[in-house]
Formats: structure tokens, sequence, C-alpha cells
């Protein structure tokens, strides 16, 4: 069975693993990024640690056909780069694929945008599987987007399609990372959720949320999910005004890319069916009903490991085409 390495960067970890064609994580791992202290020193202690992982399983490079590398974006894909990241700040120019398959004897390395990755991973062996047309969404500190239509994951012009956290749902609004206001993600991320919420108690808003969470400072959405076990008004109505915000994107996915299925991940997925149920509902509300009627919107099926696995289904397709 063929195998590939593949590797999942990220602002704080550099995660990696080897992975079948199927799909299945023969064993995998993790070291710091450090991404404030450059590209070198991350890529070196991350091939370092995945030799390792390869001494262990009894394997080498030859037995690999390729490297993968889900890698935040924007990309500069010819050239195997991050391409002014804010969350890799000075990576730009770093070839990170060349660092790579020079570490592992000139195999042959991939580098997708990592939401890319994940819908890809998501089609091939997740939620998605057996399905035509997929989006993934992540819902975490941000809002990445991926698609895969009929079969084939959907890149663009230079490799970054699919930013779908930068939909703009309002003419004004808070001002977004990418420069502009009004963005889905600083709505409905969870860093935006835990944001209104710290407004409205900065404001006074009486609630329960601050027992949880100590301190101002210190609120975060799962604060918010305890309040709302305990049914605080406040708590509910900021997660009634988020479903809204996360409808309103969702339906916009479902108006531009027609799917069979939309693949929800990232940590504020958590709050499981509290999430889900109403979401759906909100989804269909701002989508045409034709096109609602035939989208299913589940949890992602990789968990953790969507990323690597994400990088390997990339890498594997990349091999396919040669």
């Amino acid at each position: 069975m063929r195998k590939v390495l593949a590797f999942d960067l990220g602002g704080t970890k550099f995660a990696f693993g080897v992975v079948n064609e199927d799909g299945s994580l023969l064993g995998s791992g993790r070291v710091e990024t450090f991404a404030d202290k450059g590209p070198a020193q991350a890529c070196e202690r991350v091939a370092e640690a995945a030799h390792r992982l390869l001494a262990e399983l009894g394997l080498r490079p030859v037995d690999f056909v390729a490297i993968g590398i889900a890698s935040p974006g924007p990309l500069d894909m010819a050239r195997g780069c991050v391409d002014g990241s804010p969350n890799l700040p000075g990576w730009t120019g770093f070839s990170i694929t060349e660092f790579l398959s020079n570490s592992f004897g000139g195999l042959p390395a991939r580098i997708d945008n990592d939401c890319n990755a994940a819908a890809l991973g998501e089609y091939r062996f997740g939620a998605g599987k057996g399905r035509k047309n997929v989006v993934y969404i992540t819902v975490s500190t941000g809002i990445g987007g991926g698609a895969v239509i009929d079969g084939r994951l959907m890149r663009g012009a230079n490799g970054n399609a699919a930013e779908l956290g930068h939909i703009p749902l309002t003419m004004d609004g808070p001002s977004c990372g990418c420069g502009n206001p009004g963005c889905w993600e600083v709505y409905a991320s969870g860093t935006a959720i835990a944001r209104r919420t710290r407004e409205a108690l900065a404001a006074g808003r009486p609630s329960s949320i601050l027992k949880f969470a100590g301190s101002l400072d210190q609120v975060t959405t799962h604060h918010l999910f305890q309040a709302m076990a305990e049914g605080d008004a406040l708590a509910n109505e900021i997660w009634a005004e988020s479903i809204n915000y996360l409808g309103r994107g969702l339906g916009a996915v479902i108006n531009i890319f027609n799917p069979d299925v939309i693949v929800v991940g990232g940590g504020v997925t958590a709050a499981g069916d509290a999430l889900f149920v109403p979401m759906r509902k909100s989804a269909a509300q701002y989508a045409f009903p034709r096109l609602s009627a035939v989208c299913s919107i589940v949890p992602a099926g990789l968990g953790g490991e969507v990323g690597v696995v994400g990088a390997a289904a990339c890498a594997l397709e990349g091999a396919q085409e040669k």
C-alpha cells in the first residue's frame, strides 16, 4: 500500500504523520512551531522528529510516494512557501517543499492550503466520503473553507480559492484581519463569539459567564457553553446571534457551491447538537430551498488528524496526476 509522509503546519504546532493511501494513520507526532523564530528552525526540528518516527516504524524515504504539506494561506504554490500569512510572520519566501524534499531523499513535495487539504481529506476519507460535492468549513480562531466540486478540489488561479471566512456579511462592522470590514469571520468565528461576549459583559450585562471565566479577558466560547447549560439569558442571546451569523454564511456557501454536504470542523463544534441543530435551520433560511434541500450539514469525521490526513490526500492526488 502506498504511503505518504504528511505535515500539518500551524502557528503553534507542526504536526506530522505516516499515512496509508486508504487514509489510515500508521504513526504521528508534533513539535512546537515557535513561528516567530522563523521557518528554518521549525522545519529542521519537524524533519528530525519525522525521521525518528520513520525509524520507529522501520521505514525509509524510499518507502513513500510523496510528501504532503498543509499550511495556512495565502500560499505561493509554485515556490512551495507561504505568502504573507498573518499566522506565520517572516516565513514568506522560504520554500517548505524544497526543504522537506531535500530532508527526505528528494521525495516530491506538495503544499496546499490547510482548509483545502481538510476538504479533500474529508471528501476522500471522512464525513464527505461517497459524495461528489463537498465543502469543508472550520469554525475556530477564524473561519476557513475548502471545496471539492464534481470530485475535484478547487484551488483557483493561484491555489488560494474558497477563502470563505471572508464572505462579507455587512458593508461595515468590525475590521477583519484581511483589512476589510464585515467579514463572516469577524462575526461567527470562535474568536468573534468570545469578543462579542466580552463586549456585552464590559457594557454591564448581567451574566454567570464571568463565574466560569474568572475575569473578562479570559472569556472563551467554552465559558459561554457552560453558562448556557445553566440557562443564562445573555449566553443564550449571544449564541442565538452567533447561530444567525453562521447560518447567513452557510446559506451563501450553499447558494454558491450547491454541495451535497457541508462538513463543519473546528473548536466551536464542541457544542454538538446545540450548534448543529439550530445552525441547519438558520442556513436553510438563507439558502434557496432547492439547494438547501439536497445539502446536509454534518460534523467533521477526521477529528484532530484532519490536517495530516488532508495533506496526505493532496499528495496522493498529485502522485496520481503524474
